[in-house]
């Protein structure tokens, strides 16, 4: 999965079935799907895979448990349908997931109890574990931290979890290697049409400063909260399709909440659920749901987010955070189908198609959960808008993996440089060949690819992954032959965007 490969291709080859623009979940999925029933596909990405809210998710799989309570049904059967075929297809990044739902009176009791007993059969012949009834005593062993003043007991039930960065580069190198081509850091700078029918891109490549006209016979915009800037490209005076919704975790160490069972409060003031889930030796607790006027790549939390999810955590938890003791904040925002006048919680997280009058694709909405059914959808339009040769979605028993072995590979890294075998940091196990297996093998091309998405320092504890941005910083730029100007730049422009992940 080298970058130099990808571009090369492009080079030559001007005419494409299908370009995809957005290399989140849903773009990916849609280039493993369309590659895979044969069609000569690209995806452009402009920044890195998974930067936006594909790499800051509450890193679950999951059907849904609200959306059962709000009557959801199909959604909820999708979603469960999906987290089985991800289990089997992805095993290696989606593990399961034991959650605690404590409870403060019978009637809760039963009422959660009979909604996780449905949830459990609609599961099916996916189930992943029964859910269980469990005494006060239980529930206080079992979830060690939390106050038990008022308690009657708790739910225990399963879901998924996974990591959802690596994933997304399992994914590239799956379209990859289905005969995919595929490119971080190109964006797509404006629609082509003939006869008012979209035709094609333009896209420059943003490491080498170069523009391509490219043809394709469809286009898909899989570009999540910007949906509604690759639509004006095509049409300016359309309506918005999507609203986004901002949504913060909190990272903190283990020891404000021990155990190996995550927590779920089924309902908070503003209708939402709260996780507090196990992930990596810390715990991200989340999320929100803020409305948004204005979207940044890069969106900030606001304080009383921050205030919101500290104040939930410690009306049930015996050990009280403080700003202090959290490592990391990060922030994503959801491309929420619009509906005027209902609450951003109350929304659907249905996905939904759109098709211009020119022929532009639009797939926008869902959740990680259903990437794989959205892009099935999205591939299936697309052969009638295009005019392909028909081909049935081939995705439901796909194996999602890498194009090589990674430990064979860094093992090789370092019979170059003993050096590269030595830990990036104290506190954890990453060692250095993994930044180079990272630029070589999955098309890394700055500090903040290695630090918040092929290893997760920046989620983790982002004043760790400041310190160590120097050493990265050099290490990449040996590898890519880049002077210290280079290394001097990609420290400060890390060591800005991580402030913000500080509290």
């Amino acid at each position: 999965m080298n970058r130099n490969q990808q571009l090369e291709v492009i080079k030559s080859d001007l005419l494409w079935d299908i370009i995809i623009i957005g290399g989140g979940a849903t773009g990916l999925g849609s280039a493993i799907d369309a590659a895979s029933r044969g069609y000569k596909c690209l995806l452009v990405e402009q920044y890195d895979f998974s930067k936006g809210t594909s790499s800051k998710s509450t890193k679950l799989l999951h059907g849904g448990v609200r959306y059962l309570q709000q009557g959801n049904i199909g959604l909820v059967l999708e979603a469960l349908r999906e987290r089985g075929m991800l289990f089997e297809n992805a095993p290696q990044h989606v593990s399961i997931q034991s959650f605690i739902i404590p409870v403060y009176n019978l009637w809760e009791k039963w009422f959660y109890a009979i909604g996780l007993k449905i949830y459990d059969l609609m599961s099916g012949k996916y189930t992943i574990g029964p859910t269980k009834l469990l005494s006060k005593k239980e529930t206080i062993t079992e979830l060690p931290s939390l106050d038990n003043k008022f308690l009657y007991g708790g739910i225990l039930y399963y879901d998924g979890q996974f990591d959802d960065s690596a994933l997304s580069i399992d994914m590239a190198s799956t379209a990859i290697n289905l005969g995919a081509t595929v490119i971080n850091y190109c964006k797509a700078e404006a629609i082509r049409k003939y006869n008012n029918k979209v035709n094609g891109v333009k896209i420059k490549d943003c490491i080498n400063k170069i523009d391509y006209e490219l043809r394709s016979k469809v286009v898909i915009n899989a570009t999540g909260v910007f949906t509604n800037s690759i639509m004006k490209l095509d049409d300016a005076h359309i309506h918005d399709f999507v609203r986004p919704s901002q949504g913060i975790h909190l990272v903190i160490d283990e020891y404000f909440f021990k155990g190996l069972n995550a927590m779920m409060i089924p309902k908070t003031s503003d209708g939402r659920v709260l996780f507090a889930v196990p992930w990596h030796g810390k715990i991200i607790l989340g999320t929100t749901d803020t409305p948004l006027e204005k979207i940044s790549i890069e969106p900030k939390p606001l304080e009383e987010e921050i205030n919101f999810i500290i104040t939930h955590f410690n009306k049930y938890c015996i050990i009280p955070i403080e700003r202090k003791d959290i490592l990391s904040i990060y922030v994503g925002l959801r491309p929420l189908i619009k509906h005027d006048g209902i609450k951003s919680s109350k929304i659907s997280r249905a996905h939904a198609l759109k098709v211009s009058n020119s022929g532009l694709i639009s797939i926008t909405g869902g959740k990680w959960t259903t990437y794989r059914q959205m892009a099935e959808d999205t591939i299936n339009n697309a052969q009638f808008v295009g005019k392909l040769k028909k081909s049935k979605c081939v995705t439901n028993h796909l194996k999602i993996k890498p194009l090589c072995n990674k430990r064979d590979i860094i093992n090789k890294i370092i019979d170059e440089n003993k050096n590269w075998n030595q830990q990036i940091h104290e506190k954890f196990s990453f060692i250095k060949a993994e930044i180079i297996y990272s630029i070589r093998y999955e098309m890394a091309m700055k500090v903040e690819d290695i630090l918040a998405r092929r290893i997760r320092f920046l989620f983790y504890d982002a004043k760790i992954a400041i310190q160590i941005a120097p050493e990265v910083a050099r290490i990449m730029a040996i590898e890519l032959k880049q002077n210290n100007d280079w290394v001097i730049q990609e420290i400060n422009n890390f060591t800005n965007l991580a402030n913000q992940y500080i509290a």
